[in-house]
């Protein structure tokens, strides 16, 4: 797949501003680091010749950003949109969280995104500068030359599985566009499935107690768009609490599962932003595996409208002890 250069994208995003389709733009500018690319809107060229990013760490799904963006916007926004960030674009115009007339969509293809953590393996810590080119190559304060990797070795685990190229939404497209994959993505799922109840208990003890509550994954899930939400609530015993105990360890990623299922469009971005590296995203696949299984093939976010399965009642639905059967020791 043919990538879409950043010159393309400014000049796209420039001509739209001066034709007056759209009044500003919402895409992806440096952070902190050259690997720490964070979402930006802007409002006019010469800004986005100084700041706007486009290369292999533009991982962020710039959808769930238009939820308070909409709000404030005179005129049209313009979004850059991944292939995989699509799904979540009609999820919330599903959920109608933001105003489809007040969006100017345009996909872009992608050939996936970079894990920092893959790159620091290769290169080391103390990273000093980034390029990305046919190779990503990394110069760190610890080292005269500069590490070359390429993009495929260093991919980050929604990429390695990705799910589709296809985009499901734009108003318009630039590049090439792509195919819905048979991308495996269930394999890990299905090895957790695998083990004794046992041992996905002491997996999960092992992985949610890494959890240090920067809600990160809440902040960054284009399915967490409550006005407020339970955990900011302080009527509800919980809010904004460190855990005390085992239990309450394990709470707030077992309430967020439960409330995105059937809305989860597998972006990946919980596990992404993770701090601590907790594979959050498996949490959410297994709830979208178990849908497919009881209730046939559902993907989130594929159309406008469509209605996810545990909202959907139908005379076909699994009966409970019909799913307790199924389930075993593996429930």
């Amino acid at each position: 797949m043919q990538k879409v250069t950043r010159e393309a994208l400014i000049e796209k995003a420039a001509s739209l501003l001066a034709n007056g389709t759209v009044t500003s733009v919402l895409a992806w500018k440096k952070g902190e680091f050259d690997y720490d690319i964070t979402p930006a809107l802007f409002t006019g060229e010469e800004e986005m010749h100084a700041e706007l990013v486009w290369n292999d760490f533009c991982g962020a799904n710039l959808s769930k950003y238009l939820v308070a963006k909409t709000k404030k916007a005179e005129g049209k926004i313009l979004v850059f949109l991944k292939s995989c960030d699509t799904y979540s674009f009609n999820q919330l115009l599903t959920e109608h969280r933001f105003d489809r007339e007040k969006v100017y969509a345009v996909g872009i293809p992608c050939c996936g995104m970079a894990d920092i953590d893959k790159v620091k393996a290769i290169s080391g810590d103390g990273i000093a500068s980034i390029e990305c080119a046919e190779k990503i190559k990394v110069s760190t304060i610890y080292s005269e030359g500069a590490a070359e990797m390429d993009l495929n070795d260093v991919l980050l685990e929604r990429c390695e599985s990705c799910k589709s190229k296809k985009h499901v939404a734009y108003d318009e497209l630039m590049g090439e566009e792509g195919e819905i994959l048979d991308s495996h993505r269930f394999d890990e799922v299905e090895r957790l499935e695998a083990m004794t109840p046992d041992e996905r208990f002491a997996f999960w003890q092992e992985e949610l107690s890494k959890c240090i509550r920067c809600n990160a994954c809440r902040n960054v899930c284009p399915a967490c768009t409550c006005e407020v939400c339970v955990f900011n609530n302080p009527a509800s015993g919980v809010e904004s609490k460190a855990p005390v105990n085992d239990f309450e360890e394990k709470m707030f990623h077992i309430i967020r599962a439960f409330h995105v299922a059937g809305r989860c469009t597998d972006c990946g971005e919980c596990s992404r932003v993770c701090p601590q590296n907790i594979p959050l995203h498996l949490l959410n696949r297994k709830f979208i595996k178990d849908m497919n299984e009881c209730y046939g093939e559902y993907q989130a976010g594929e159309t406008v409208g469509q209605r996810a399965p545990l909202v959907d009642y139908t005379l076909d639905d699994l009966e409970a002890g019909e799913v307790f059967e199924r389930g075993g020791d593996n429930a």
